[in-house]
């Protein structure tokens, strides 16, 4: 693709103690393919490895909400060795879930494995959050998460998000969370 067809787009970057969050580059489309194929990664969020037609669409799709929406995710790495972490962000995915979460950007998160159970997500999440709550402050976010996924609902309580009950999304259930804006519950 010629460089100077593509749309330049100001995803603002976002640091922490040890993330750097920051938009997805065309470049980084291998790092997040690999991450999206490990069934360790995808145990929890579709249950099957991802091909990488699907990892296209996702980054697409990344892209796509900042553009359109003015919120998206980042694309998360170390700072002090500059390795690929995982994804954060928000979305609107117009999901045929019940109860709907029209109008309620929902958060989500995921690390290579290489980084689970190093804090990165709690870290990431809270940086994203903190970034909503200043940019584009809905009113409240969501996320929904596999009941199974402990390490998940864990993050999401740490970062101010309550369990408000049981949603059904593609025949199965799963755990519905809420932040309200500005909740400044988000610990490590």
């Amino acid at each position: 693709m010629d460089g100077r067809l593509a749309a330049k787009l100001e995803v603002p970057a976002l640091e922490t103690e040890r993330l750097k969050l920051r938009g997805h580059r065309l470049e980084d489309f291998q790092l997040c393919a690999t991450m999206w194929a490990d069934p360790v990664v995808t145990r929890y969020i579709g249950g099957r490895p991802f091909t990488e037609e699907e990892c296209w669409t996702r980054l697409l799709r990344y892209i796509g909400h900042w553009a359109l929406l003015g919120f998206g995710y980042w694309l998360v790495e170390d700072k002090s060795a500059g390795r690929f972490v995982g994804e954060v962000g928000f979305a609107d995915y117009k999901r045929d879930i019940n109860p709907s979460l029209e109008g309620k950007p929902e958060i989500g998160w995921v690390l290579a494995s290489h980084a689970h159970g190093k804090g990165y997500a709690t870290e990431a999440v809270r940086a994203a959050t903190a970034w909503a709550d200043e940019n584009f402050a809905p009113s409240e976010t969501t996320c929904i998460i596999d009941p199974q996924n402990r390490a998940s609902v864990r993050v999401a309580e740490k970062c101010g998000y309550r369990e408000a009950g049981i949603a059904m999304y593609k025949g199965r259930p799963v755990l519905l969370f809420v932040r309200q804006a500005g909740s400044r519950a988000c610990r490590m």
